[in-house]
C-alpha cells in the first residue's frame, strides 16, 4: 500500500522549492494565521510576522534555495531534512555557501501552525566572515581531540 503524503506537507516543499523574492506572498498557501515559527536567533509568531520576517530576509540576500533530502511525517507532523544553498553579500564576499539542517512542522487546518529549524547558526553566519570564521573553524577542529 502506498503511503499519502499530507497535503500541507506537498505545499510547503513546492513553496520552498521555488521561494523567491518575488513570490514571498505563496507563503499564505502553507502557513496557518496563528503560526509560530522558530530558529537559533528568531520566535515569531503570526503569519503577518512571519511573512515581514521572509521578506526583509529576501531583500538582504543574494539567493537563497532549499533542497529537501528527506522527511519523515504522520498525520500531524513532520520532520524534513534539508539543504540551503545561499548567498549573502556580507559573507565570503557573496560567495554562495550551504547548509544542512531539519525542520520540525506541526499542521492543523491543512496548513502549517508550527515550523521550527534547527541549524548550525555558527556554521550558517559566524563561520562565513573573515575574522570570526578562522577562530570558530578552529576551536570545532579541536573540539574532537
Amino acid at each position: 500500500m502506498d503511503a499519502v503524503i499530507n497535503p500541507a506537507l506537498i505545499k510547503f516543499f513546492n513553496v520552498y522549492g521555488q521561494l523567491g523574492k518575488e513570490n514571498i506572498s505563496q507563503l499564505s498557501d502553507v502557513y496557518h494565521h496563528l503560526v509560530i515559527f522558530e530558529d537559533p536567533a528568531h520566535k515569531i509568531e503570526g503569519f503577518s510576522a512571519l511573512e515581514a520576517y521572509f521578506f526583509n530576509l529576501y531583500q538582504n540576500i543574494n539567493s537563497c534555495r532549499f533542497i529537501i533530502n528527506s522527511y519523515v511525517e504522520d498525520d500531524h507532523e513532520a520532520f524534513v531534512q534539508w539543504t540551503m544553498h545561499f548567498s549573502h553579500p556580507r559573507l565570503q564576499n557573496g560567495k554562495e555557501r550551504s547548509l544542512e539542517g531539519c525542520t520540525q512542522l506541526k499542521f492543523e487546518q491543512d496548513k502549517v501552525i508550527y515550523h521550527r529549524d534547527y541549524f548550525d547558526m555558527g556554521e550558517m553566519i559566524y563561520e562565513g566572515l573573515p575574522m570570526f570564521g578562522r577562530i570558530i573553524r578552529h576551536i570545532k577542529s579541536r573540539l574532537g581531540q
